[in-house]
């Protein structure tokens, strides 16, 4: 399997150097060079498999010759071996014909531990083969940098400093990331919204002699291996309701487009999904985008569900690449165009493609504390505000007789205790594992929202050779 740039300026590269290099050079995202399409008789053979030896099996045509199958599977074994519940991604009935997959059962309790758990053993697998370190930098919005540190702490070859927009984010989000004490760990408060803090990921990328010095890397759903990874959970989905003998539909709580696109990347591969339900808040342009084909940025708003405060989601230059035809010039002058003014003038037929899967639907803080307290009130499930937003999509989506939909429960409620709590009245608790969240000290670098003075830290950050050290880089709060 080989990898090509949405922006055509890149040399191809192999799963091991597209794990490695996040980003492209020219600022694109990796893509397959050709989809594996499974047969209907492949997609029964694995209805059977327990979760991780589903994921590799689904993963490994992405993997190429990079890993065998039996190596990617005692990996997988490892990476979901302390979640929670023991059929990792278990479905949950609330009506007819209506779903929740829960994918928060991981250490961080957010569906990002089930791509970032693998990621930090192949991470650590290829760079043991290869003799190399890296440094990681990621923008997060609230979750992917907890799981993200979780997954990548105290390896003796990765650094890892993650950027979130400072007050932006729950307080437990913000606490998981900057109370844990491994000497391999930067936590980053950036003065700006996510999209800031995104940018500056990129331009860090976009510094050839920065990403040279440091080794870089990114874990972000902008590195091709977290959209690999995602695509077990739908396929897991769809087997328990049926596929390939039946249709199934998402819906999905969407900020950063990653999720949702590894959803579309199983229906590429023969998955029979009838319809995608993109839930957004009030940072609505995906939403806008597929009623009026407006993709035009606004200021970025906080919310109830911060990991969608997004206005740039920057997987969606993956679609808008297939959608174009794998056009790499087009994609690359829509892309500069929207950068340049806001707006992307998507044309009118890859718009009308993407509208005939697609299906958008917003909610603001109103209407989503209304959807956590209805959903309690009427099924007894108690859902954070991300995936109350995701029930939410998944109900107005709903035809009688139609296919099963599945609403993706990305977040533990305990998350976001003050929300569901003022919704409905009941506070959830953490699990006894992570009660000492609260309490913990925590230790993190304030910086403004500015490309050099980022830079300045994490080059510190890297020299530091004391790998050894119980105290984490980084000023306390």
């Amino acid at each position: 399997m080989r990898y090509i740039s949405t922006r055509g300026q890149s040399a191809p590269r192999d799963f091991g150097g597209v794990l490695l290099a996040g980003l492209a050079e020219d600022g694109g995202l990796f893509m397959p060079e050709s989809w594996p399409v499974r047969s209907a008789a492949e997609w029964r053979a694995l209805r059977d498999l327990p979760y991780a030896d589903l994921a590799a099996t689904v993963i490994h045509p992405f993997v190429g010759d990079t890993l065998s199958l039996e190596t990617l599977r005692n990996l997988c074994a490892r990476a979901y071996q302390g979640f929670d519940h023991p059929a990792r991604v278990p479905l949950t009935q609330l009506d007819h014909g209506l779903w929740v997959q829960e994918l928060f059962h991981g250490p961080t309790l957010a569906f990002k531990d089930l791509a970032l758990q693998l990621l930090g053993h192949l991470f650590e697998h290829v760079l043991t083969e290869r003799d190399e370190t890296v440094t990681i930098v990621g923008a997060t919005s609230g979750d992917t940098g907890s799981a993200a540190i979780e997954a990548c702490r105290d390896r003796a070859r990765i650094k890892i400093a993650i950027l979130h927009p400072e007050g932006r984010t729950s307080e437990v989000q913000r606490r998981q990331m900057t109370t844990i004490p491994a000497a391999n760990v930067f936590n980053i408060a950036i003065d700006g919204t996510f999209d800031d803090c995104q940018d500056m990921v990129k331009g860090l990328f976009a510094d050839v002699s920065f990403r040279k010095d440091t080794q870089l890397t990114a874990v972000n759903s902008i590195n091709w291996a977290r959209i690999a990874a995602q695509i077990p959970y739908y396929v897991a989905a769809a087997l328990a309701l049926g596929a390939p003998d039946r249709e199934v539909a998402f819906a999905v709580p969407t900020g950063n487009f990653g999720n949702v696109l590894a959803a579309w990347a199983a229906r590429r591969m023969g998955l029979p999904i009838s319809r995608l339900v993109i839930g957004s808040n009030r940072n609505d342009i995906l939403t806008r985008f597929l009623a009026a084909n407006d993709m035009t940025a606004r200021g970025v708003e906080p919310s109830l569900s911060p990991s969608m405060d997004i206005q740039v989601s920057s997987n969606f230059e993956r679609l808008l690449f297939e959608l174009l035809g794998r056009d790499a010039g087009a994609t690359a002058g829509l892309m500069q165009e929207f950068r340049r003014t806001g707006h992307m003038p998507v044309p009118d037929a890859a718009w009308a493609s993407a509208t005939a899967l697609f299906q958008g639907f917003a909610l603001d803080d109103a209407g989503t504390a209304a959807a956590i307290r209805r959903i309690h009130d009427t099924t007894g499930y108690l859902a954070d505000p991300h995936t109350a937003i995701g029930i939410a999509a998944a109900e107005v989506a709903r035809l009688p007789r139609a296919a099963p939909i599945v609403a993706m429960a990305t977040a533990h409620p305990a998350k976001f205790p003050d929300a569901v709590e003022k919704a409905t009245g009941i506070r959830p608790s953490l699990p006894p594992r992570l009660a000492h969240l609260m309490t913990a000290p925590e230790r993190f670098t304030r910086a403004p929202n500015d490309l050099a003075a980022v830079e300045t830290l994490i080059r510190a950050f890297v020299k530091r050779n004391d790998a050894q050290s119980n105290n984490p880089w980084g000023t306390a709060a």
